[in-house]
């Protein structure tokens, strides 16, 4: 007997709690999905700075700007951090592509856009090492940006 009446309040207990849940998901949704963000977070190396914001003027801008002219990026930006802390980033790269199919590419598409930068997907690995000597990544994230429609 006991049993019965402890499936019963168990049944009951999630009964009431779907129905919580349902009425949740009754709002009307007021977003729209928009532009997808790609941002990373990049501590510069003592010393190495200039010669970190030198290859970002070079090959990283010249790899947005050709994304930009195919219509995959929509803008980039660099923002520097005030007041950093040791192991912190000083560096904000942010990159706004149209939509997450950018990322659904081929080996052979992405190797022509890096070839297009660095000279062959050899050379993109080499300079990637050597980075490496400027700087040091801090993490980052991709997010999709969600725009009110009401």
């Amino acid at each position: 007997m006991k049993t019965i009446i402890r499936a019963a309040a168990l049944a009951a207990t999630i009964a009431c709690g779907s129905a919580g849940i349902a009425q949740a998901q009754t709002a009307e949704r007021v977003y729209a999905q928009g532009t997808v963000w790609s941002v990373g977070y990049i501590e510069t190396k003592p010393g190495m700075f200039d010669d970190y914001m030198a290859y970002l003027n070079g090959p990283w801008k010249a790899i947005q700007e050709a994304a930009k002219k195919r219509g995959d990026v929509i803008s980039y930006k660099i923002l520097s951090v005030n007041d950093v802390r040791d192991n912190e980033p000083d560096l904000v790269l942010m990159v706004e592509y149209k939509n997450m199919a950018v990322f659904d590419q081929s080996d052979e598409e992405l190797d022509k856009q890096t070839s297009a930068a660095f000279g062959s997907p050899v050379k993109a690995n080499q300079a990637a090492v050597s980075r490496e000597t400027l700087r040091t990544t801090r993490g980052g994230f991709l997010g999709r940006e969600l725009k009110f429609i009401k």
